[in-house]
């Protein structure tokens, strides 16, 4: 039997599945959600999966006939390999749901060239990505198959799905790339979006350093065009370089809220923008320094500035100056160009994109920068908004090469599944072997098709573990979203992966003798990072947290002081460690809640391809935890923001959060509504950015709205990133 050959009005697993969303005597299905996984294994799974009468002969066979890698099994011996297997096997792993299942045989199972047949299991995928991520250490491989078999951890879906197989994409799918005010730079820009396209990338790109439209181009005595046609060109090559048709082109777009072209660049995402300059796939991002909240709170005027002007009197790319603190001196410079408008206008006209599309992105570019810890300036995103790294600006050659290769950014990402990272037997040790597997990744990428992006790969060493499960962990335990102990268990869970990736890091560099470039130049080296755990106990202070953290050790103020004194004479080897992904299928596979947001629905709808409906019952969902699990167009966003600053105080990079609005408001839920309108309006968003502003909050993703006609609006569209 094939898998074509199955007959699906004989099977039952899709009829099971769809009755979880069809109450009986008032009461959710849930059960038959295991009716539906124990079919869909005995009926999809295993009549059509390939077997083998031993794991040698089985993964001789993939070598032999092109599926799995060889270098990376050579590495070890056999009877290790057969070790492994058996551990993995006496974990008896089986999945939660049907989703997780389905999700995984339908994205992540090796098949045959033919489709019909899978040729792995869950176990077999983990012990390919063990294998590959260790990198020929045994132990190491060890130590990561505990991690991955117990699901505490989750490599993002590149690393995942193509660790071992010999026809496969890269390792990592994120990238973020800049462009300089002149046609080099930006025809460069355009074949570096065409090439990490072609290779299933996300890409964002800052355009800020680009003339404004009407801005002079002294050689041809003519006008510049401005960012939007730029932006249309971008759109073309994503959409052209779509992975044979297998993905649209994923681009996000960055210019800053002082950009001459701000109103144009809103603009051409609106619905009813000219077709001439309608922008329908990219995503689009805007960089806001503190000054423009301060005009906005003092509804002043504000000006736009010329980056053609800026950069000849600077003597550096826009994006690179810092306009809070040049503001009054670039409105005083009479040879600087600039255009006034009102800022609370400004502010209005974001707002109504993000009730409309749920753009654009938001990057607290000031905040930041005052929490980067590294030696330069961090301009930009990536195209789920989650990373914050440094940037150098390139210089590229009439003739298209590099006067000087600046560095880009490329994201290599994972995630603690939280729930199950509690039940760990040694934090420190999970923490420690999943940041060597993620510093494998970015060991061995090298992706010369973009020099940038090679060269800053190299320089950094950057990483990116975050978290999923957040809300599924607290309805577990009995404990309300957003709940004061439900913020205090978010910043102690994320210090500890602050602690001890920094940890991890500084024995690599150790071993190594080698740390990330400039990192004398680092609040690391000078010890000024440490400070705040230094001086401030950031442990469990209440008995329901302390309670919660009982069997896990927390670091004091003594081990904090401990580990500043070895880093600042050893170093560490990862520029950067930490960043919160929004989570995709993996969310599935790991029976999670997605990242730190709260669910939707308590049981959550999703649209298959070629199969129609299936549904997701929140993990750990029962009559005991049902009370905990509110959906988040019921939540108010405060508390979501509340739990995201409450882990972004530990986090060096930023954190993708969505906000999650009802078209209809419920009644009683922001008090600033009370006599007024009880519908969405830009003043609802302008409050809550400025309220995110103010907890330190440095990146807002999406505004997705969910309407009085049942309809979804600024859905995650972004399918490179998630993890």
């Amino acid at each position: 039997m094939a898998l074509s050959d199955i007959d699906l009005t004989k099977v039952k697993y899709f009829d099971y599945n769809n009755e979880i969303n069809i109450p009986k005597n008032g009461q959710i299905q849930l059960d038959k959600d295991k009716l539906a996984l124990e079919d869909f294994i005995k009926n999809n799974v295993e009549p059509n999966t390939k077997r083998f009468s031993s794991e040698k002969e089985r993964l001789q066979w993939l070598i032999d006939n092109d599926y799995i890698e060889e270098g990376f099994i050579k590495q070890y011996r056999f009877e290790f390999i057969e070790e492994l297997y058996d551990y993995l096997r006496s974990k008896h792993f089986h999945f939660h749901s049907f989703m997780a299942a389905y999700k995984f045989y339908a994205q992540y199972a090796l098949r045959t060239n033919d489709k019909e047949y899978y040729l792995e299991n869950y176990i077999d995928r983990v012990a390919m990505n063990t294998l590959f991520l260790a990198n020929g250490n045994e132990e190491l491989a060890m130590d990561l198959a505990h991690e991955l078999i117990n699901q505490r951890y989750q490599p993002a879906t590149p690393t995942f799905l193509n660790t071992g197989r010999k026809r496969r994409g890269e390792f990592v799918s994120c990238f973020e790339i800049q462009t300089t005010d002149n046609m080099n730079t930006i025809g460069r820009t355009l074949n570096s979006a065409l090439q990490l396209s072609k290779i299933g990338g996300g890409v964002g790109i800052n355009l800020t350093n680009l003339r404004e439209a009407g801005a002079p181009i002294k050689k041809i005595k003519g006008a510049a065009s401005g960012v939007v046609p730029v932006m249309k060109l971008l759109e073309d090559a994503f959409t052209y370089s779509n992975q044979l048709g297998q993905r649209q082109g994923a681009g996000a777009v960055y210019l800053s809220v002082f950009h001459p072209d701000i109103i144009e660049f809103l603009g051409a995402k609106k619905e009813n923008a000219d077709e001439k300059i309608r922008i329908k796939t990219l995503s689009l991002g805007i960089t806001v320094p503190d000054k423009f909240y301060e005009l906005v709170e003092k509804n002043e005027d504000m000006y736009l500035f010329s980056p053609y002007d800026v950069e000849r009197v600077y003597g550096e790319p826009f994006s690179y100056v810092d306009i809070t603190a040049e503001y009054d001196k670039m409105v005083n410079n009479d040879k600087i160009h600039k255009k006034k408008i009102n800022a609370r206008d400004l502010e209005d006209e974001i707002s109504k994109l993000q009730q409309e599309s749920g753009y654009p992105y938001i990057v607290n570019i000031d905040t930041e920068n005052r929490a980067n810890p590294i030696d330069g300036k961090i301009v930009m995103s990536n195209l789920c908004s989650e990373i914050a790294q440094v940037q150098q600006p390139s210089v590229v050659n009439n003739d298209q090469s590099y006067a000087e290769v600046g560095t880009d950014v490329s994201c290599n990402l994972g995630s603690t599944n939280i729930a199950n990272m509690m039940d760990t037997p040694d934090f420190g040790k999970s923490i420690r072997a999943i940041t060597r597997g993620l510093t494998h990744i970015s060991d061995i990428e090298s992706l010369d098709i973009v020099p940038s992006i090679k060269r800053g790969n190299e320089r950094s060493h950057a990483i990116g573990l975050g978290a999923m499960g957040l809300h599924g962990y607290l309805a577990k335990h009995h404990i309300q979203y957003g709940s004061p102990v439900a913020l205090e268990f978010t910043s102690v869970y994320f210090m500890l992966l602050n602690y001890w990736t920094l940890v991890a890091s500084h024995e690599i560099a150790v071993e190594r003798h080698e740390t990330f470039a400039d990192f004398e130049k680092s609040a690391y080296a000078d010890g000024s990072y440490f400070d705040k755990y230094i001086n401030k106990d950031w442990g469990p202070q209440s008995d329901a947290v302390k309670d919660l953290f009982k069997s896990i050790f927390i670091p004091g103020t003594e081990d904090w002081a401990k580990l500043k004194e070895a880093i600042m004479k050893d170093g560490i080897y990862n520029a950067y460690r930490l960043a919160v992904a929004p989570n995709g299928s993996t969310s599935y596979i790991g029976d999670s809640t997605s990242s730190l947001q709260p669910i939707i629905n308590k049981i959550e709808e999703r649209q298959e391809k070629m199969i129609g409906k299936i549904y997701y019952p929140a993990p750990y969902l029962s009559n005991d935890t049902m009370p905990y699990y509110k959906s988040a167009y019921d939540t108010d966003m405060r508390s979501v923001i509340d739990t995201y600053a409450a882990a972004q105080q530990h986090v060096d990079q930023s954190l993708s959060m969505t906000l999650f609005m009802r078209s209809t408001i419920p009644a009683g839920m922001y008090e600033w509504k009370n006599g007024r309108t009880n519908k969405m309006t830009t003043r609802d968003l302008n409050i809550l950015r400025h309220y995110a502003y103010q907890k330190g909050i440095k990146s807002i993703y999406y505004i997705r709205t969910f309407t009085d006609d049942q309809d979804e609006i600024g859905a995650n569209q972004c399918e490179s990133c998630v993890i």
